[in-house]
């Protein structure tokens, strides 16, 4: 993928913007418990889970990127969750192409998916989000620096 435009994202902004998720999402439960998608997920789901007072945090871990490259060929579930997701929360800082998302939507189907960062080919594919920005774009969180 080759991104013409980089959009910086600070720690505040995720901050700012995963609360904002939480506030999307707070009529919508009450939800049993939230899976993060890693790593990406991470950061966002721990915010969501503190301002939802969610306890009940867990992982499903997916390889699809490198430094600025998604390779679905190489998509690799490393840890999934049971269950077919339902009365969960799944939390992602982003859909992009979407294929991260679909594999995420076959294993979870009955979870509710809820992004920060939305991407037009992805966007179908999740319940919630915050924020779209255009497909050419890459975000760059501040964890990646």
């Amino acid at each position: 993928m080759d991104a013409k435009k980089n959009f910086p994202v600070s720690w505040d902004e995720i901050d700012r913007d995963a609360r904002a998720l939480a506030w999307r999402l707070a009529g919508l439960g009450p939800f049993r418990g939230i899976i993060a998608v890693t790593r990406g997920g991470l950061v966002p789901a721990a915010i969501v889970a503190r301002e939802l007072d969610i306890r009940l945090v867990d992982t499903l871990c997916i390889a699809s990127y490198d430094d600025r490259a998604q390779h679905p060929e190489a998509l690799q579930v490393l840890k999934s969750v049971e269950g077919d997701g339902d009365g969960f929360l799944i939390v992602d800082d982003l859909v992009d192409t979407g294929e991260t998302a679909r594999t995420v939507r076959d294993l979870l189907p009955k979870a509710h998916f809820a992004t920060v960062y939305a991407k037009p080919a992805g966007r179908p594919l999740v319940d919630t989000f915050v924020t779209e920005v255009s497909q050419d774009t890459w975000i760059v969180f501040p964890w990646e620096r």
